[in-house]
């Protein structure tokens, strides 16, 4: 990837969210931790101070949903963003039906009928208090549900109206292919996919459609929910209720430190610097338009925001790195 100057200090990067004309920061802020339902341990004042802070540094691409929460991550969002023109919004519409992620022979209407798309955007609106969000997504999604139902009349009346510029799929987890016949069609600007060293899928099909028909990039779990930061050990806990309990559970946390001392081998690094090389991997990738990362501390915000100027790995670290794709689905319980 090719190296364009550093940006000065108290800027980041930017990068084109494919077609919709929106500039985006190559580290964007995932608030999906910051609601404190599923991530026990968040602080509302932190998580304002941080949010706060990731915009002073540059940043301006926040990603939210309606079911972090229910709806208390977007509010925080939206006490944040409306005092800083020029953030991007991004939020998300949970499936009618509940299923997560949505199954196989799932209808459209069972899951995103379009009064119903049209009600959340609005809900969504109302805990932002904002006039019109820049992104809205569906949080699941199956390729099947292209030509059902009415949900593309819904997206097009929101449109229409003012409530929504832009529209896109976050794409049901390790599933990369599912969305690429959306791509295709040419329905969705964006998606939303898990892109990381382990969780390679994506460069298979999906990033290659995306960047040949315009498609906006957002990457999710670049960090593999923790497991690419470096600081999940044998010994790691977490809170009653988090649901890392689950994800890292049975033995798993002992299982992933082969997968990271065979990295750190392999590119001549240490544990502390997991983290970055597995965040510039992800951005090395040109069909990406930002990283989306959990940053509930201000600490956490000025360790990442440095990131986004500009800079991905070089070919050799690319391909040492491809060789460490580790093909498997933690969010099942562990047996």
């Amino acid at each position: 990837m090719t190296s364009p100057a550093k940006p000065p200090a108290g800027t980041m990067f930017k990068r084109p969210l494919g077609k919709t004309g929106l500039q985006v920061a190559e580290i964007g802020y995932g608030a999906w931790g910051i609601g404190g339902k599923q991530w026990i341990g968040a602080d509302d004042a932190e998580s304002t101070r941080a949010l706060e802070r990731y915009l002073e540094l540059g940043g301006n691409f926040i990603d939210t949903a309606l079911a972090y929460a229910d709806g208390h991550s977007e509010q925080l969002v939206g006490e944040v963003a409306r005092r800083t023109p020029g953030t991007v919004v991004a939020t998300k519409i949970p499936p009618k039906n509940g299923q997560w992620p949505a199954r196989p022979g799932s209808r459209a209407d069972d899951a995103f009928p379009g009064d119903y798309v049209i009600s959340r955007t609005e809900t969504s609106l109302e805990n932002l208090d904002m006039d019109s969000v820049d992104v809205q997504q569906f949080h699941v999604w199956n390729d099947s549900w292209l030509g059902e139902g009415d949900w593309q009349d819904a997206v097009a009346q929101l449109k229409r109206d003012g409530k929504i510029r832009h529209f896109g799929i976050s794409i049901n987890d390790h599933q990369p292919d599912n969305a690429v016949k959306a791509v295709e069609a040419g329905v969705a600007e964006t998606v939303q996919v898990i892109y990381n060293v382990f969780d390679q899928t994506p460069r298979d099909r999906l990033l290659d459609a995306c960047r040949m028909h315009g498609v906006g990039v957002i990457v999710r779990v670049a960090l593999d929910e923790g497991a690419l930061s470096g600081t999940i050990t044998p010994e790691s806990t977490f809170d009653q209720g988090d649901w890392r309990n689950m994800y890292f559970g049975g033995d798993r946390k002992t299982e992933l430190q082969a997968h990271l001392r065979a990295i750190e081998s392999d590119l001549g690094i240490d544990v502390s610097q997991l983290p970055e090389t597995a965040l510039r991997f992800t951005l090395s990738h040109p069909a990406v338009s930002t990283v989306i990362v959990g940053m509930r501390s201000v600490r956490n915000v000025e360790r990442n925001a440095h990131l986004a100027d500009g800079r991905g790995l070089n070919d050799v670290q690319l391909q040492r790195l491809y060789a460490h794709r580790w093909d498997r689905n933690w969010y099942n319980p562990a047996e």
